[in-house]
């Protein structure tokens, strides 16, 4: 796995030996950033939360291509370790954190967002509660969300959001909201 484009293009980054934990694919990523890079509001700039953030590889995408800030969010040990080894391998930057917490259940904000990507483990139920916990102040105005599920699951998008897109990636499936 690898940083796709940005100031650490090229740089590797550390993947679990096992299952548990499921980075999304870089062929995923470069899709996905491909829209972000050109959507609104801009990632140049941005602040991006990253929950269930696994290796950490999508936040650090986002760090790389210029986002401002970066918060890095999971609650599994083995998350955690990967994703605080693969900031230091990019040098520790100043402007991403990891905060170990239940993305589910984040609790109001301290700051808002502007755009959001939550991977939850595929099958697992969690976006729907996510979701609902994130209009609890996470979102700045006109923020922009993107959900990874398994190409295969379903999502009822919940009250508070419009879908405005959805692209399939292999065994990945990014659905791209906004408040409503």
């Amino acid at each position: 796995m690898r940083i796709i484009a940005g100031s650490w293009r090229g740089r590797t980054l550390l993947t679990p030996k096992d299952r548990a934990i499921r980075p999304t694919s870089d062929r995923a990523r470069e899709a996905l950033f491909g829209i972000l890079e050109h959507g609104q509001p801009p990632l140049r700039g941005a602040r991006f939360l990253d929950l269930f953030c696994g290796t950490g590889a999508v936040g650090l995408e986002a760090a790389s291509r210029g986002a401002a800030e970066v918060v890095l969010v999971d609650r599994h040990a083995a998350a955690l370790t990967l994703a605080r080894a693969n900031l230091a391998r990019l040098g520790a930057p100043p402007n991403v954190s990891l905060l170990a917490a239940d993305a589910a259940r984040l609790g109001p904000a301290r700051r808002a967002y502007d755009l959001v990507f939550l991977d939850p483990p595929y099958r697992s139920g969690l976006a729907t509660p996510t979701l609902a916990g994130l209009l609890d102040g996470w979102l700045a105005p006109a923020a922009a969300i993107v959900v990874e599920l398994a190409a295969a699951d379903s999502l009822a998008v919940p009250d508070g959001y419009a879908l405005e897109q959805e692209r399939r990636y292999g065994a990945a499936r990014f659905m791209f909201l906004r408040t409503a």
